[in-house]
């Protein structure tokens, strides 16, 4: 039996050398102590989803069951341990069930990097101690009863990749102070109490990585914030260039985040940088839509409805060759949509209704697809696939009407020119005829008509006509 233990105490060391993830990976005791801590400090309220009428959360439960203190912490439900030093990296409590606050040393561990708390029922504020030099890339604390403001103490978080703050209520104005962030890549405030005008801090590169920008249902007032698309850095380069990545550079833990696509709630699992999409929904903001948001060539979804957007689209929107959902409906718009948008292949969702565009829908491409519904609200919109049909010398020309006025020749200047020169003509010839011919013009008539004239020997009044006889 001797030799059979030798052989399986060489297997086993064969294993431990070559595969050294077989390793038992213990938890840094510092962290554990935390842990238990912050298991402690939380309410757990295993009855909370069944109070939602929609739970998204239904077939989780609280992972905090398996923290016990005779166990591994790195083995516990929701946690990602780093494979070398065994320190917390990871804190996964989304749909946990957790009443309470958040304590104040989540912003402290030393190699936390994700925190995601979503789909709790967490209240109170965000923590104020995030220090410089941190480790958070991910924080999403999305879908929880947090109020505001947002603490100054997260532009510590140089590594942010990703920042989700929706389905709250912080109020507070636009945090300009995380434009500095080199990384961020997903900001989502969208749904809180957000509100005033944004305006830049002025740096030179405002978020020069964001490639998801989603500050929908808010109460933002004022001009659409063009000073900082005009430098999304992120989403004004081609697919071909981006390459297919996904955000985190840690293989550990896989982001998604939640957008909005004509009023459906989807989620995009292990986001794709080159998934760009820009949310400006649900505000006040007014004024027109900038030309320069043609120059987001990466961007893939547009959504700029409810508001009181002015103006016509521009033209550049149809450069935007990757764009899947546009939404500019419920706002102010005017004029005819361009034909430029044709060119949009890729075009699966458009939203038009509830605006004052005009004039004839444009056919071909993707818009070939679209329903009825996508233009509803339009009154002066006619075409396929409005019941609506437009006039017949309209589809044959729409620029009959402006040729015909830049001629300056109507039916009632033909009639009244042909009116005068008739009877002006009428009183010259016979003058001409009966009172004196002028020899010359009487040689030259003629002539040309082969006829002779015959000068009356009376001036009394007489036809025309009778003094003309043929030769």
């Amino acid at each position: 039996m001797g030799w059979v233990l030798v052989s399986s105490l060489i297997i086993f060391l064969y294993f431990l050398l070559h595969f050294p993830s077989y390793n038992c990976l213990l938890c840094n005791p510092h962290d554990k102590y935390a842990l238990l801590q912050l298991k402690n400090s939380f309410f757990v309220n295993s009855s909370f989803h069944f109070l939602l009428e929609y739970d998204p959360c239904f077939s989780h439960s609280s992972k905090t069951k398996s923290w016990k203190n005779i166990t591994d912490c790195c083995g516990w439900d929701g946690i990602t341990c780093d494979t070398k030093s065994g320190h917390v990296i990871g804190l996964h409590l989304y749909c946990s069930d957790l009443r309470g606050l958040i304590p104040q040393c989540l912003a402290t561990f030393p190699s936390l990097w994700a925190l995601d708390l979503q789909d709790n029922n967490l209240h109170g504020s965000i923590p104020d101690n995030f220090s410089k030099g941190n480790s958070f890339e991910t924080l999403k604390l999305n879908g929880n009863q947090l109020k505001g403001p947002l603490p100054r103490s997260l532009a510590h978080c140089t590594k942010f990749e990703v920042l989700d703050l929706e389905n709250n209520n912080i109020e507070d104005t636009f945090p300009y102070w995380l434009e500095t962030l080199p990384n961020l890549q997903v900001l989502s405030l969208r749904s809180n109490k957000f509100h005033g005008v944004i305006t830049s801090f002025g740096t030179k590169l405002p978020f020069p990585s964001l490639k998801i920008f989603d500050i929908s249902d808010n109460y933002f007032t004022g001009p659409l914030p063009i000073s900082y698309i005009h430098n999304f850095q992120g989403m004004n380069v081609n697919d071909n260039q981006t390459g297919l990545k996904y955000l985190g550079k840690n293989s550990l833990y896989n982001d998604s985040i939640v957008i909005v696509m004509k009023g459906l709630y989807m989620e995009l699992a292990r986001i794709l940088t080159i998934c760009t999409s820009i949310d400006l929904s649900n505000n006040m903001f007014e004024g027109e839509i900038s030309t320069v948001i043609g120059e987001l060539h990466s961007l893939k979804g547009l959504n700029l409805s409810h508001n009181r957007i002015t103006g016509t689209i521009p033209l550049s929107l149809g450069n935007l060759s990757n764009l899947e959902w546009l939404d500019l409906s419920w706002n102010q718009l005017k004029g005819e949509i361009p034909m430029a948008l044709t060119n949009l292949n890729f075009l699966a969702v458009l939203n038009l209704s509830q605006n004052q565009f005009k004039g004839m829908i444009p056919k071909g491409g993707q818009f070939n697809t679209f329903e009825n519904d996508s233009y509803v609200g339009n009154p002066m919109l006619c075409g396929i696939p409005l019941s609506k049909s437009c006039k017949e010398n309209e589809e044959k020309s729409p620029y009959s009407t402006l040729d015909k006025e830049e001629s300056g020749f109507g039916w009632k200047s033909v009639v009244v020119g042909y009116a005068c020169g008739m009877i002006f003509g009428i009183i010259l010839g016979c003058n001409v005829f009966f009172i004196g011919k002028p020899q010359l013009l009487a040689r030259l008539v003629e002539r040309v008509l082969n006829v002779r004239l015959i000068r009356p020997t009376s001036r009394k009044p007489t036809n025309c006509w009778k003094r003309i006889r043929l030769t």
